[in-house]
């Protein structure tokens, strides 16, 4: 994501406190910070028609405050909870269904974006399920409203100034105030990318001359085939496969040593990684065709006893979307049924 730093002095005497305590003291003091939000998108080549209707009667929403503050902290050590209820809650019949309907309803699609980012159509269909329910719900929030209230309040501004200014460049391509809605948090259209994203790596998938995520399943596609190729995607590997472990297996000696400078809790959780030969000589067995010369790295999320599965470097790039175990094997997995 792009961060620049804002360096109008009233952007920080303006936020310096956070949200004030009376309403009239709030909007003042949103307003003054919304000035010199405007001032740098002005400066970035954003038109002056396109910041007057985005910021026309723009008031702090205090509710997109509330949902950010009670977002959860970093998990203690005391353990993780179990990932079978989660799949079981998010890879259901329905899902599967409706992501067999999508893939089947776009095949000629698919197949040239396929042919040419290298990314599997189900993978790419079941990000887009497990993002907005295949666009059933995309989010309600004004995101100019959000982004630029998530900016004022001041816990990650530096964050959402950018994306506000994103937004703004956005808007000035011509799409309307009233079509830039989404989450909360400001991710929007059928993949829920933020702003910063969709200007990097949103993609035309049908040559019309626009990327639209809102309604364009190619262009959806399209563009979240072009985000896992941009995150390295290899091309002809699965994401990974179920494995069997012996029953006494001494997870001891393939213990990861390495600290991840990033989503640490995540990747404590994967064992090293080695090649399947090496995996194979352990008597780890990978339950589908896998190359030995594979790099993988086990991971048995609910203990001894549970399932298991050899992670290829394909799991990380999912990761990059979402950085949770829960996710990306749950895209994984959804992925793998509507496959079927």
């Amino acid at each position: 994501m792009i961060r620049k730093r804002l360096t109008a002095c009233v952007l920080a005497s303006a936020a310096l406190a956070g949200p004030a305590t009376t309403s009239q003291a709030q909007q003042s003091d949103f307003d003054a910070y919304l000035h010199a939000l405007k001032a740098q998108a002005r400066a970035e080549g954003v038109s002056e028609a396109t910041i007057t209707r985005m910021t026309e009667g723009l008031t702090p929403n205090m509710r997109v405050i509330e949902l950010d503050r009670s977002q959860p902290g970093t998990p203690t050590r005391s353990g993780f909870p179990a990932v079978a209820p989660y799949i079981a809650k998010h890879v259901t019949a329905d899902r599967i269904r409706a992501g067999r309907n999508v893939l089947a309803s776009n095949a000629g699609t698919v197949a040239a974006i396929e042919r040419q980012y290298g990314v599997p159509g189900e993978v790419l269909v079941a990000i887009w399920g497990k993002e907005s329910n295949y666009g059933s719900f995309k989010g309600n929030f004004d995101l100019s409203r959000s982004l630029a209230t998530l900016a004022w309040e001041g816990r990650r501004r530096e964050l959402f100034a950018s994306e506000w200014i994103n937004l703004m460049k956005i808007a000035d391509k011509g799409y309307s105030r009233s079509t830039l809605v989404g989450s909360w948090a400001g991710a929007f259209g059928n993949p829920q990318f933020l702003p910063s994203v969709y200007l990097r790596l949103a993609v035309d998938g049908d040559g019309d001359g626009r990327a639209d995520i809102f309604n364009n399943r190619a262009d959806t596609l399209a563009s979240i085939a072009n985000y896992f190729r941009d995150a390295g995607w290899r091309t002809g590997q699965p994401w990974g496969v179920r494995a069997s472990i012996p029953q006494e297996f001494d997870w001891s000696r393939v213990q990861s040593r390495l600290a991840a400078p990033t989503c640490a809790r995540v990747h404590e959780r994967h064992s090293r990684w080695l090649s399947v030969a090496e995996w194979r000589a352990l008597g780890v067995q990978p339950q589908r065709p896998l190359a030995d010369s594979t790099v993988v790295s086990l991971f048995q999320p609910d203990g001894p006893g549970t399932p298991a599965w050899l992670l290829t470097t394909n799991y990380r790039v999912i990761l990059e979307y979402n950085c949770s175990n829960y996710y990306a094997l749950g895209v994984g997995l959804l992925a793998d049924e509507i496959a079927q």
